[in-house]
């Protein structure tokens, strides 16, 4: 019997470009190719005959809800007032619920999936069939870190503030949303973890992010040619993880690989890099690209990609490309976390800026190295992370 699933999206899962809407799209594709798959969506603006084409390829309905917004004096006001979460208020709106609540008479779905937390706040007072909750991260404890990583930069005060008062916040919110779902999905089994903390008793289902390992492989597209030794880091550079990343790489680590490798280069390729980047414009040796249509040029290109990671959660799609496209990394153990790769295998590992250096080195001047870290980088991932594979667990919980 096939199974009715009304996926809720925060944002058009089409184009898949980033981590959301990579993951939302995904999910939607492989549940399409043996269930009814209908979708209602906020879109920030008028979605292109492209994106709808796309979405109407593998969904038999689509709605289509605007973003609402809210100002900055509005989200201080319930920073500092609201018992609830700012992630739960970002897209508060009552067109959605109207949508939500025609679509629930119209589908009859058998199966809610709601993606990420934010699309909780209505879902959460309504009573579907059943309700699958898509936890994206650990909320609480991404905030939790992100709070004990600002707290420790006296410029920072503000932004540590807030996540302090948001991962108190989340945990209550959070451990609600968790169980009122039938079912919660988790990105990794640390985030598995960190939700059983939360809510004793759940068992999260761990359906880890993935990657098109067609779409991303050796080969698919010529490499840029970058000059020297480049280094690539990719993201959105308007998220804090990636910026406090970036910056930690910039001002700690490129310095010592510059003083043995002088034509040594960064290139951090990602949309709307955030003002505290501005700094690096000046820095030698350092390219903020902003948009790009694709990453993948970029990433063949490098000598090698860089995930210098201080906070964060979930499993990152970023470092799953590098690895489908056969390229050798440097991570940080949180930027590999949810990845059971092996250090000196499949990739290399260091968190002090001298250790991330002499490895990022050890890759430039060593190129068998680099190439050998490459293959098993990527046989790693087809093995392991091709989205057919990640979602398979996934499988018997529609069909039931």
């Amino acid at each position: 019997m096939t199974t009715r699933i009304l996926f809720l999206t925060p944002q058009l899962p089409f184009p898949p470009q980033q981590g959301t809407a990579i993951r939302n799209w995904n999910l939607m594709v492989q549940a399409a190719a043996r269930n009814e798959v209908h979708l209602l969506s906020f879109s920030d603006g008028e979605p292109s005959p492209e994106q709808l084409a796309a979405v109407n390829s593998i969904c038999a309905s689509v709605r289509i809800v605007p973003t609402p917004s809210r100002t900055p004096m509005q989200r201080l006001s319930t920073t500092l007032f609201s018992p609830q979460p700012d992630l739960a208020l970002r897209l508060r709106s009552s067109a959605f619920k109207q949508e939500l609540v025609q679509a629930l008479a119209a589908v009859k779905p058998d199966l809610l999936q709601v993606e990420g937390l934010e699309m909780a706040t209505e879902v959460a007072e309504t009573a579907p069939a059943r309700l699958l909750y898509d936890a994206h991260n650990a909320e609480y404890l991404l905030q939790k870190r992100m709070s004990v990583a600002d707290a420790a930069h006296l410029r920072r005060w503000p932004g540590a503030l807030y996540s302090f008062l948001q991962w108190r916040k989340l945990r209550a919110y959070e451990a609600r949303v968790c169980q009122r779902a039938h079912h919660v999905l988790a990105c990794s089994p640390l985030d598995a973890a960190a939700l059983r903390e939360i809510s004793p008793g759940l068992e999260p289902l761990v359906v880890p992010n993935g990657v098109d390992c067609e779409q991303y492989r050796p080969g698919v597209v010529p490499p840029l040619e970058l000059g020297g030794q480049a280094l690539v880091f990719t993201g959105k550079m308007d998220f804090r993880p990636n910026v406090d990343a970036v910056l930690w790489f910039a001002n700690a680590v490129l310095p010592l690989v510059r003083a043995r490798a002088p034509e040594t280069k960064l290139y951090v390729v990602g949309k709307n890099p955030h003002p505290r980047l501005d700094s690096l414009r000046r820095v030698e040796g350092v390219t903020l690209t902003g948009y790009v249509e694709d990453v993948r040029p970029y990433i063949a290109g490098a000598s090698a990609y860089v995930v210098p990671l201080q906070s964060g959660g979930g499993t990152r799609l970023k470092v799953l490309e590098a690895m489908a496209m056969g390229q050798a990394l440097v991570t940080t153990t949180l930027g590999g976390e949810g990845i059971d790769a092996q250090s000196g295998r499949d990739w290399l590992v260091a968190d002090s800026p001298a250790a991330f250096a002499e490895q990022v080195l050890s890759l430039l001047t060593d190129r068998a190295l680099a190439g050998r870290l490459g293959l098993a980088a990527r046989e790693f991932v087809a093995a392991h992370f091709d989205w057919h594979i990640v979602t398979k667990p996934l499988m018997p919980l529609y069909d039931s």
